[in-house]
This record gives structure tokens, C-alpha cells and sequence, in this order.
């Protein structure tokens, strides 16, 4: 006979089984409360006080969302709250995997730059690659018009004409959105010397891998070398898209070679699709913009409430949500956070 209890974690009292939710709607509670908590600190300059006070706010978030996730990709720290193997959750429900993010763009919020975001994601237990803080690759990422026409082998040239065929464009109606870094001169000389054109991003790969796959942003390309994991988590969100992504390693040094092959990269020259990356069918995804951008509104402050925007996603229902949401409370738990201890 069937019970209709969930198995409740260790102690615990066990809870009543209900229909699925859309666990990508309570995700959000904890990107909000990231947002809302690093918004108040936004053009301080103090990237680490930013960091510390998202992640806290999303740790705290999280103990009130119904599921037993495990987190993959998180803070580089196995011992910190979001660290690699840390539960996370309420502890009721299927085992799964969490992949999180409480600041994409750090420097964007120190700085008062756009498009900085907290982003996390869910799919089923031993779906996500497991990539540590620290390793690169390069990436090329598109929307659903021009799936399957990236090549992260092939040359920029190749990759826009045949981006541009498939979008119905010239290659000079075209827009590649990239990090603003040194490594990326020869190839943004390469976007130009095909005609097409150039937005930078001083910090955020995983908004900019989403800008380039939603509709309304102006931006069809995502070029260049990135954190793996933001690259494991833009790949739930295109998974959930119908976007396209590929990447392959980009390792610097002898230590690079050493930290992928302790991770379990065995082949080094590997091609990584969205498939590859997300393995499961049941991806939830949720952003809650930080600072204003075209992928996200970022966070308004109002005499006790404030103002959010997010998205949710999920794969196997296919919806795609936009929030705009009120918070009215006192914000005790943010209130003076934007001082900064001298």
C-alpha cells in the first residue's frame, strides 16, 4: 500500500504528499532574498561584503524550501554554508541537485553596473557536471532560432554566417555579447573583422549566456572564456530555453590540467552541449535581478518594501515566468547592511 507520506529527513516529522510543484517557484525566495539583501550595497566597492551578505541571505532562504538538494556548484569552500556537498533545503522529497550562484556579477554590484543577478538551479540527482571553482572554458552560446548551428571549434566567422543564416540576418545585424577582459582582444578583432557588432560585460557570463537566448534583450551571441560553472548553469537555463551552448576547457597552466582531471575530466579537448552539462529532464531555474539590465530590472527600494524582478524557468513544463514582485516588510535583516565596517 502506498503511503502518503514523504520520507522526512533524519528526526524529522515526516510531511503531507502534494501534487509537484514547480519547485522553480520556490527557488526564487532564496534569489530574492539575495537581491534584496546585495542591492543595498550597490556601488560600495566592497565585493566581498556583497558576496557575504547574498550568500547568507540565500542560505537562510533556502531552509524553508521544500526539497533534499545537495549543492554541486557553489562556493569553492566544502566547509561554507553554499560550499560543494552542503545540503540544502528542507530535507523533505527526492534527492537532487543544486547548482547556485547568490551574485553573478559582484564587481557589476560593487561597481552600480548593470545586469548583475543571483541565479540558482535544481535537476535530478547526478545530472549536473561537477565543476569546481576556478577551472575556464570557452563558450559560445545562442537561442532556440539558431540551435545546432554553433561550433565552439569552428572559427568566429564560421559560427556568425552560420548564426546569421539561421536567424534570417546579415552577419552585420548581429550582436555578440562578451566579458570585457584582455584574453578576449584577438577574438573581439575577429567579431569586428566579420562586421558584426560588440557589447561588453565588465562581470555575469550566466546573464550574459540568458541575454543571448531570451527574446527583447537586442543580443544573439554569447563568445568567449568564462568560469565552467557559470557555464553549468547557464546550461540549465537554456536547457529550459531551448537555447544552444558549447564549451570546452580552457586550461592556462599545468595546474589547470591537474585541478580537471582531479574533478574527472578524463579527456581534456572534450566538446560540452547543454546535454552534456545537464543531464536530466527536470531542470527548474530562478534569476532575481541585483542591478538594473537587459536581462533583469534589478532591485528598487521603497520606505519599508521593495521591488523585484525575476524569471523562472522549467524544463518539462516548458514555462517560462516573469515575476514582478512587492515585498512588503520592514527589511530588518538588510536594514544598514550598505555600511560599510571601517
Amino acid at each position: 500500500m502506498r503511503s502518503d507520506l514523504s520520507t522526512p529527513p533524519s528526526g524529522g516529522v515526516a510531511a503531507p504528499r502534494t501534487a509537484q510543484p514547480n519547485l522553480g517557484l520556490e527557488l526564487v525566495r532564496a534569489t530574492e532574498a539575495a537581491a534584496l539583501s546585495a542591492g543595498r550595497w550597490m556601488g560600495n566597492l566592497d565585493r566581498e561584503g556583497i558576496r557575504a551578505t547574498a550568500a547568507n541571505a540565500m542560505v537562510e532562504a533556502l531552509k524553508g524550501v521544500h526539497m533534499s538538494g545537495t549543492i554541486v556548484i557553489g562556493e569553492d569552500a566544502a566547509s561554507a554554508p553554499l560550499g560543494l556537498g552542503q545540503p540544502a533545503g528542507d530535507g523533505y522529497g527526492e534527492s537532487i541537485d543544486v547548482a547556485l550562484k547568490p551574485i553573478d556579477g559582484s564587481t557589476l554590484v560593487a561597481k552600480g553596473l548593470p545586469n548583475a543577478a543571483s541565479v540558482i538551479a535544481t535537476a535530478e540527482r547526478g545530472s549536473l557536471v561537477r565543476a569546481p571553482v576556478g577551472l575556464y572554458a570557452e563558450k559560445i552560446a545562442v537561442g532556440p532560432d539558431a540551435r545546432g548551428s554553433v561550433d565552439v571549434n569552428d572559427s568566429v566567422e564560421n559560427n556568425l554566417q552560420r548564426v546569421a543564416f539561421a536567424k534570417k540576418v546579415q552577419v552585420s545585424d548581429l550582436t555578440v555579447v562578451m566579458l570585457d577582459r584582455p584574453r578576449h582582444e584577438a577574438l573581439m578583432e575577429q567579431v569586428r573583422q566579420v562586421g558584426a557588432r560588440i557589447t561588453l560585460l565588465s562581470d555575469g557570463d550566466i546573464a550574459a549566456a540568458i541575454m543571448a537566448t531570451l527574446e527583447g534583450t537586442g543580443i544573439d551571441v554569447m563568445l568567449g572564456v568564462g568560469g565552467l560553472p557559470e557555464a553549468v548553469l547557464a546550461a540549465c537555463a537554456l536547457k529550459c530555453l531551448g537555447g544552444d551552448l558549447q564549451c570546452r576547457l580552457w586550461l592556462r597552466s599545468k595546474d589547470d590540467e591537474e585541478k580537471a582531471r582531479g574533478a574527472g575530466f578524463e579527456d581534456l579537448r572534450r566538446i560540452y552541449a547543454v546535454d552534456d552539462l545537464v543531464r536530466g529532464d527536470d531542470v527548474a531555474f530562478a534569476a532575481t535581478g541585483v542591478t538594473d539590465g537587459e536581462f533583469l530590472h534589478g532591485v528598487i527600494y521603497h520606505h519599508f518594501w521593495a521591488e523585484t524582478e525575476s524569471m523562472v524557468f522549467r524544463s518539462k513544463s516548458g514555462t517560462v515566468r516573469h515575476l514582478n514582485t512587492k515585498h512588503h516588510y520592514a527589511l530588518k535583516s538588510v536594514e544598514g547592511a550598505h555600511r560599510k565596517v571601517r
